[in-house]
């Protein structure tokens, strides 16, 4: 006679500084969560709750304090090795029919639940975590970059970061000017604010980590009333960048459940073609090939047409996007990794994609969107 254990454990696996491991309890499948930040641990519960009234989220069983911080124990949807996440819809040669009908489903499912909530807030209000507390005095950007200087691409464009904005820049033939401090300072400014923003009850970090399949939503310590141009640029960013790209190549530990990930990094990381600087000038040329994998294209088609552009007729009819975005993109581009960190390849990359971002001429439907073409001839 075989005695089965009432208790099995899967791996562990950690989420920046949170551990996930599932376990079968008398057979019953459940997702631990183990945090060390009580605040955070309290925003996850609240956030479920909010959360449940307009989108699927696994049932939250209990929630228990344990020596060093907080255990939640939650209902376990399907999954397995490239299973049960939208990234893994996304890691395949070509979109498949699942992937559109999924990407369907979740922004049918977001502008409904956006378009019944969404009000005008205060600031103050709104989930604050990924945007205002990291622009705020003591927030990442300060803990990035708040005194510190570093080069712009060691070994490839040897200038300090500080002296960009003396130069100007020819990024794929395009003239653009970057100042850092002055990004800096319009970024810290544009979240010190009081002025309302439109906000909705949305999860508030939609990555495709974050986005089961089939549809449900994980991860709630940013689930409440989240700025909506905030939401948009997360996922956008996300999808076309951090998710194809840079978490895979900084965090890949995050994707031993998922390893397909690595076979499709090289279809969603950029190119760099050329990188000079020419003192006499005071021009930077930097020449690059974007690369969007094709389902990775599709869901951010989608996610635009169906969910973005919608919205926006409603609640800024005429307005321009790309003023309601910039700011948000911006954070995402300086507030996840600290730049300075990176690779000098990827840190020339992500400074001209800000350099695009911060520019006038900034256009989201050809920013997310690239087209992939020969860079310009010297």
């Amino acid at each position: 006679m075989t005695i089965r254990s009432p208790l099995r454990l899967g791996p562990v696996r950690r989420f920046t500084r949170n551990l996930l491991c599932p376990v079968d309890i008398l057979g019953r499948p459940l997702l631990l969560k183990y945090t060390r930040d009580p605040a955070e641990a309290r925003e996850e519960i609240r956030g479920h709750a909010r959360l449940a009234r307009h989108y699927r989220v696994p049932a939250l069983h209990t929630h228990l304090r344990v020596p060093g911080g907080h255990l939640l124990a939650y209902e376990r949807l399907f999954g397995g090795t490239d299973q049960g996440l939208l990234l893994d819809l996304l890691n395949a040669d070509e979109p498949s029919g699942e992937l559109r009908a999924y990407m369907d489903q979740l922004t049918t499912a977001y502008r409904e639940a956006i378009l019944t909530t969404a009000w005008l807030a205060d600031p103050a209000l709104v989930v604050r975590k990924l945007y205002w507390d990291r622009a705020a005095p003591g927030g990442r950007l300060d803990t990035y970059y708040a005194g510190k200087d570093f080069l712009v691409a060691d070994g490839l464009i040897d200038l300090p970061i500080s002296s960009l904005g003396t130069y100007t820049l020819s990024i794929n033939g395009r003239q653009h000017r970057l100042d850092w401090a002055a990004t800096l300072r319009r970024l810290r400014a544009h979240f010190a604010t009081d002025e309302p923003v439109w906000a909705a009850l949305t999860q508030g970090d939609p990555t495709d980590v974050n986005l089961a399949h089939p549809l449900a939503w994980f991860d709630y310590d940013t689930g409440g009333m989240n700025s909506i141009p905030g939401e948009f640029a997360n996922f956008l960013w996300y999808a076309s960048t951090l998710g194809g790209w840079l978490v895979p190549t900084y965090n890949p530990t995050a994707f031993a459940d998922h390893p397909a990930t690595f076979a499709h990094l090289p279809a969603n990381t950029p190119a760099l073609r050329r990188a000079d600087v020419d003192h006499v000038t005071g021009t930077i040329t930097i020449d690059y090939a974007p690369r969007l994998s094709a389902p990775r294209r599709i869901a951010v088609t989608t996610y635009w047409n169906r969910l973005v552009q919608p919205i926006a007729d409603r609640l800024w009819p005429g307005e321009d996007l790309a003023n309601l975005l910039r700011p948000y993109l911006a954070m995402r581009i300086l507030g996840v990794y600290n730049l300075a960190d990176l690779a000098p390849e990827d840190r020339l990359l992500l400074l001209a994609r800000l350099a695009e971002a911060m520019s006038p001429t900034f256009d989201p439907n050809t920013y997310f969107f690239p087209v992939e073409s020969p860079c310009p001839a010297p």
